[in-house]
């Protein structure tokens, strides 16, 4: 083979990789994301591309989670689209993956994220943003959401949020505010229950609080994540008034102490 046509075959063979990452089906993405979630956040019937596509956005249990039965899942009720450019960070010579993501039922504006990866590690970067999601999305979680099935909106706002991975042990930073407006349940006779605010907040260990803004149903805890498992404490009460239409409620969401039940996780 002459030199020239060495020089042919490899410029066919470098831009056959090119048009097929540029062509990669969205389903390999979808499976990548199902894969590193462990089954808990699902594509589902995806279109498009790895670089730009849409698929169903589904919570699940995850594979396991009931070995007689399909995992349960429960999907956003529009689909979820995406768009991906990569780049070449000048200042740290590292890869830059830029991404946007929509939900015509969630996403007022597109969510902006920037994933970076370099010598020191990976860093996914959110742009502060709000968004909206269906509370009864976090049922395919399985239990204990599927036991209280909620009915509301959650409504997300994060702050110089990020997530990187260097030397040590990954970490979160920056802050996210998730409230449960308007929160209901089929397990209570009262309508709404009320009103809640769950902040996180990153550091060297990330923590998260629950108060109530408002509603016949008190809830409140502290809790944090440590050595890879999220531990949580707190309280559930009912006021006065509600005390008899909350009282089954508060006899499933923990033990209960006389008007009180405590909750813990971990």
């Amino acid at each position: 083979m002459t030199q020239g046509a060495k020089w042919s075959l490899t410029g066919a063979i470098i831009g056959a990789c090119i048009a097929l990452a540029s062509q990669a089906p969205a389903k390999w993405l979808a499976q990548a994301i199902s894969n590193a979630s462990h089954h808990r956040f699902v594509l589902k019937h995806a279109q498009g591309t790895v670089w730009s596509g849409s698929a169903v956005a589904s919570l699940s249990e995850g594979v396991g989670a009931r070995p007689s039965a399909s995992p349960l899942e429960m999907a956003l009720p529009t689909r979820l689209q995406w768009s991906f450019s990569p780049g070449l960070d000048s200042a740290s010579w590292g890869l830059v993956m830029r991404a946007q993501i929509t939900s015509a039922c969630c996403t007022p504006e597109p969510l902006q994220m920037r994933i970076s990866l370099g010598w020191q590690g990976w860093r996914v970067e959110i742009a502060n943003q709000q968004s909206q999601w269906p509370l009864n999305w976090l049922v395919g979680l399985g239990s204990p959401w599927n036991t209280v099935q909620p009915q509301g909106n959650m409504q997300l706002r994060t702050q110089g949020l990020s997530w990187q991975s260097g030397a040590g042990s990954p970490k979160l930073l920056g802050s996210a505010e998730l409230t449960l407006v308007q929160m209901a349940t089929p397990l209570s006779t009262l309508r709404p229950l009320g009103t809640y605010l769950l902040r996180i907040q990153g550091g060297d260990t990330m923590s998260l609080s629950l108060s109530t803004l408002g509603g016949g149903l008190q809830l409140s805890g502290n809790g944090q994540w440590a050595d890879g498992r999220l531990r949580f404490r707190g309280q559930a009460r009912a006021q006065p008034a509600f005390e008899a239409a909350l009282s089954n409620l508060l006899n499933i969401l923990g033990q209960r102490q006389g008007a009180t039940s405590i909750l813990e996780l971990g």
